[in-house]
C-alpha cells in the first residue's frame, strides 16, 4: 500500500501489469504446503483460491446429496460451466430459497467430493486418485468431463490396473467408451487367464455378464490357435531354410569341392580357407556314407534315404540339369 501511495498518477499509467499465466493442463496438486513443481506462484494461488472456495462453500447455492446421506455444497455457476449434464440437472432442480438440490448416487461420497473439487481447480490428490480411480472414471463419463476422464485412463494405464481389478476395469471401460483401456485389459486377461479367472471380479462377471465371459474365453481359444499357427509357420520356415542351405551346400561340394571332398577334376588342399556354408559338414558326412554304404536300397538305410531325398529335391529344383555337376541330376 505504501508503494502505491507514493506513486504519482502519471507513473501509474506508465506501468503495465504483468499478465496472468495461461491455464495449464490438469495436474496432481499437493495441498500440504509444497508448491507444485513447474508452475508459477500466480497459478498456484489461483488453484488454492478455487480449492478454498469449494472447501469453505462460500455463498454456495447448490446442495449435492450422495450415498449414505452425505452432503456437498457447491456453486451452480461452476458446476454448469464444467459439465453440461450438471447444467441440465440444475435447470430442473428444486430447492428451498436460492439453494437448489441435486443428487448423485451410485458411488461413494468421497468419490463425488473429489469429482466436484476437480471441477473447481482441475486438481486431485494422488492417494485419492489411486483409491477412487474407477468411480471417478464413471463420474467423468456420466457427467461429460473429458479432462478428468483422460486423467483416469492414463492413471489406470500407467500403474493402477492389477490382476484383482482388471475384470472390473474391462467392464467399466466398455460402459464408459474407453477403447484403449478395453484393449489393454483384454490383453492382460488373456495373458493371465488362469490367475484372473480365480479373482472375485471374474466370479461376479460370470454371474452378471455371462456373454462377456464367453467372449473372453472364445478370444482365448482364438489366441491359442493363432499361436499354434504361428509356431507351425515358424517351424516350416525353419525346415525350408535348412533344405535351402542343404541344396546350396550340395551344389557347392559337387561343383567347387570343400575340405577333402569334391569333384574328380579338382585338387583339394588341406590348407583351404574355412567354408562359409554351415551345412557343408553334414552334407560331406552324408555323401561319404552314401558312397560306401552297402544298404543303398529304399528303406534299407535311413542316411542313404535322406541322401536320395536331397538328390531328388535338387533335380526337381535345378534349372540347368544339362551342365549341373550334382550326380543323377539329369
Amino acid at each position: 500500500m505504501e508503494t502505491i501511495t507514493k506513486q504519482s498518477p502519471q507513473g501509474c499509467n506508465n506501468i503495465c501489469p504483468t499478465p496472468p499465466p495461461l491455464p495449464g493442463p490438469a495436474m496432481n496438486c499437493r495441498r500440504k504446503g509444497s508448491a507444485t513443481k513447474g508452475n508459477s506462484c500466480a497459478s498456484t494461488a489461483t488453484r488454492d483460491l478455487w480449492d478454498n472456495l469449494f472447501d469453505r462453500g462460500y455463498r454456495a447455492d447448490v446442495t449435492i446429496r450422495t450415498n449414505d446421506g452425505g452432503i456437498i455444497y457447491a456453486h451452480a455457476a461452476v458446476l454448469g460451466m464444467a459439465s453440461p449434464v450438471l447444467r441440465g440437472m440444475l435447470k430442473q432442480a428444486k430447492g428451498v430459497g436460492h439453494k437448489r438440490l441435486i443428487s448423485i448416487h451410485g458411488v461413494q461420497h468421497d468419490a463425488v467430493r473429489v469429482f466436484i473439487r476437480f471441477l473447481y481447480s482441475s486438481c486431485y490428490e494422488q492417494e485419492e486418485m489411486k483409491e477412487l480411480v474407477l468411480p471417478l472414471l464413471v463420474l467423468s463419463h456420466a457427467f461429460v468431463v473429458p479432462q478428468l476422464k483422460r486423467i483416469c485412463e492414463q492413471q489406470l494405464e500407467n500403474s493402477l490396473i492389477t490382476l484383482d481389478n482388471v475384470v472390473d476395469v474391462l467392464q467399466l471401460s466398455l460402459l464408459c467408451d474407453a477403447p484403449r483401456l478395453v484393449l489393454l485389459t483384454h490383453r492382460m486377461i488373456l495373458r493371465n487367464i488362469k490367475a484372473v479367472s480365480a479373482t472375485e471380479g471374474w466370479i461376479a462377471m460370470k454371474r452378471s455378464h455371462p456373454a462377456l465371459e464367453k467372449e473372453i474365453l472364445e478370444s482365448r481359444i482364438y489366441e491359442e490357435q493363432m499361436e499354434k499357427e504361428r509356431i507351425r509357420k515358424l517351424n516350416e520356415r525353419k525346415i525350408y531354410l535348412q533344405l535351402y542351405e542343404a541344396m546350396e551346400a550340395l551344389v557347392h561340394i559337387c561343383r567347387d569341392g570343400c575340405r577333402t571332398i569334391g569333384p574328380c577334376d579338382k585338387d583339394l588342399k588341406d590348407d583351404q580357407k574355412p567354408c562359409t556354408y554351415e551345412a557343408c559338414k553334414g552334407i560331406e558326412l552324408l555323401v561319404r556314407h552314401f558312397a560306401g554304404c552297402k544298404l543303398r536300397v529304399p528303406g534299407g538305410c535311413i542316411h542313404c534315404k535322406r541322401m536320395w531325398q536331397l538328390l531328388e529335391l535338387h533335380s526337381r529344383l535345378c534349372a540347368d540339369s544339362g551342365s549341373c555337376r550334382v550326380p543323377l541330376c539329369r
